[in-house]
């Protein structure tokens, strides 16, 4: 029988399902006017406009430290605050568990998706291989069964974030343990942010901090730079591991470092339920979300899609092709919404309809030059062409 979560997990919920928040403020609130203005900021951050798909790499070199736990809490809580398409992938080689923290609905896999690609020309298409929890995160899940000989290497993953990248503002990789695996160099090579996840604990923070060093030694230095620690499962009660000082030494060595609590519904490894999740905990993901935000600015000037000199960011995205840039004049014959349509051009009065081969709204082809392609032969007023037997000039 199936080790799923309805077979394991005790049926009592103290709380209901989570739905897709309203357009209004953030789904949870603690503390004061003072803490509730900190939090509304973030909240802004978190919901800045993305108008090149952004890529999150959370990585480590030890397995069952929280990364696919991070993955999915950190893109329900993107997919829950944005309220726009928020996907993440699982890119680990070996049986991994991203599809089970989702309920799912689908059996495709990301080789499915891979194999699709020359079929997959809309967000509809891409959406049969997703499986979208309660929060608006999607996920696309990797085989579970280790014997599947079929690889998903470096790449199948660029293509598909080729083409996921067309539809999905955001798009999360939950990679695999080792560093040298062939979908690996595609996953840090596109990456726009790192998130390292350790565990409090002396060997969990050792392979971090060495997943660092491999990183700066092998060309990622800029991206170790500008990365993020999450330091997962904290037990408050804890007395054995000074946490503090793990904390110290990954701020030496990147952009930010965020704690997140121990909590019993995220240890179940079941599907990810943000109001199932201790508010502690849920703020805490709350917070990463934002120090993952701070980095869209960044991100956007480097694609050219954000002024530098302290403009106001976009609010929406640049016109799709053909469509008229707002400001400007449309080009002539091109598509106005609210305007008539411009083509096909219709006659004037007066003037006959375009023959055969000839462009509407030019003049007609001169007479006198039969043979020409789509012209046809000049012939005496009321004879019907070609000539039939019988009639005159036969």
């Amino acid at each position: 029988m199936e080790l799923s979560s309805d077979r394991l997990l005790n049926s009592k919920k103290q709380k209901a399902k989570s739905s897709r928040a309203g357009s209004g403020g953030s789904r949870f609130k603690l503390g004061g006017k003072k803490e509730e203005a900190e939090r509304q900021r973030k909240l802004e951050l978190i919901r800045t406009p993305v108008l090149s798909c952004y890529r999150i790499a959370v990585i480590s070199l030890k397995g069952g430290v929280g990364k696919t736990t991070t993955t999915t809490a950190l893109g329900s809580t993107l997919a829950t605050e944005r309220q726009d398409k928020i996907l993440a992938i699982d890119a680990n080689p070996d049986a991994g568990t991203l599809g089970r923290r989702v309920r799912r609905e689908t059996g495709a896999t990301i080789r499915d998706l891979v194999q699709a690609i020359p079929y997959l020309n809309s967000y509809m298409d891409i959406r049969r291989f997703t499986s979208q929890a309660s929060s608006g995160l999607e996920i696309i899940a990797n085989d579970v069964d280790p014997a599947v000989s079929t690889t998903f290497n470096d790449e199948d993953y660029r293509r598909a974030i080729d083409v996921l990248g067309k539809q999905y503002p955001i798009i999360l990789t939950d990679s695999g343990t080792g560093l040298l695996y062939s979908a690996m160099r595609g996953v840090l090579d596109l990456a726009d942010q790192l998130i390292i996840i350790s565990t409090p604990s002396v060997d969990g923070a050792s392979s971090a901090s060495t997943t660092l060093d491999w990183l700066s030694a092998h060309g990622y230095a800029d991206l170790v730079a500008r990365s993020l620690t999450v330091i997962s499962g904290v037990r408050e009660t804890g007395k054995m591991i000074k946490v503090d000082d793990i904390v110290a030494h990954f701020q030496t060595r990147c952009r930010g470092v965020l704690v997140v609590p121990f909590d019993e519904h995220l240890a179940a490894g079941a599907e990810v339920d943000l109001d199932m999740m201790r508010p502690k905990v849920r703020e805490a993901y709350f917070n990463l979300a934002a120090m993952v935000a701070e980095d869209f600015v960044r991100h956007q000037q480097s694609h050219g899609l954000w002024t530098s000199d302290g403009n106001p960011p976009p609010v929406a995205a640049p016109p799709l092709p053909g469509q008229p840039v707002p400001g400007q004049p449309p080009v002539p014959g091109q598509y106005v919404p609210g305007q008539p349509v411009p083509y096909p051009q219709q006659p004037q009065p007066g003037q006959p309809y375009p023959q055969p081969g000839q462009q509407p709204g030019h003049p007609p082809t001169p007479p006198g030059h039969p043979g020409q392609p789509g012209q046809a032969y000049p012939q005496p007023p009321g004879q019907p062409y070609p000539p039939q037997p019988g009639h005159p000039g036969q």
